[in-house]
């Protein structure tokens, strides 16, 4: 029994935490048509393999985003569209339109944090409010 809870337990964290995962042909339909909600952000984190190491970590402490990663090697046209040169490039979207930008330099380290992440999609948020 107590095998069983703990099966259940990690099945449903991993259920729950799982990173969101979005590529060319699903890309549009997350970002453009996402018709659950008004005034909604998403985080799009542009992400490469042979980096994983310096991707943005606490994308499940963002709070009131949708979070999604994109593996460049199966999303070229998003790439292309986005100018993204470096990985991680992370990219704020609200309502479907570019907000901002944090692109990695050639040390390939993320260019943000929590904080500042968090702090940046709080403006965006803020910036529709009159």
């Amino acid at each position: 029994m107590k095998n069983l809870l703990t099966l259940l337990l990690l099945f449903f964290s991993v259920q729950v935490f799982s990173q969101q995962w979005i590529d060319d042909s699903n890309f549009d339909d997350k970002i453009y048509k996402n018709e659950q909600c008004i005034d909604c952000i998403v985080v799009v984190e542009f992400w490469v393999d042979f980096n994983k190491e310096n991707a943005f970590k606490e994308w499940n402490q963002l709070k009131g985003v949708k979070y999604f990663r994109v593996d460049i090697e199966k999303a070229p046209n998003a790439k292309k569209e986005y100018r993204v040169r470096m990985a991680p490039t992370i990219i704020i979207f609200k309502d479907g339109i570019k907000e901002d930008m944090f692109k990695a330099d050639l040390s390939l380290e993320c260019p943000t944090d929590l904080d500042e992440l968090q702090e940046t999609i709080e403006e965006i948020k803020n910036a529709s409010k009159f």
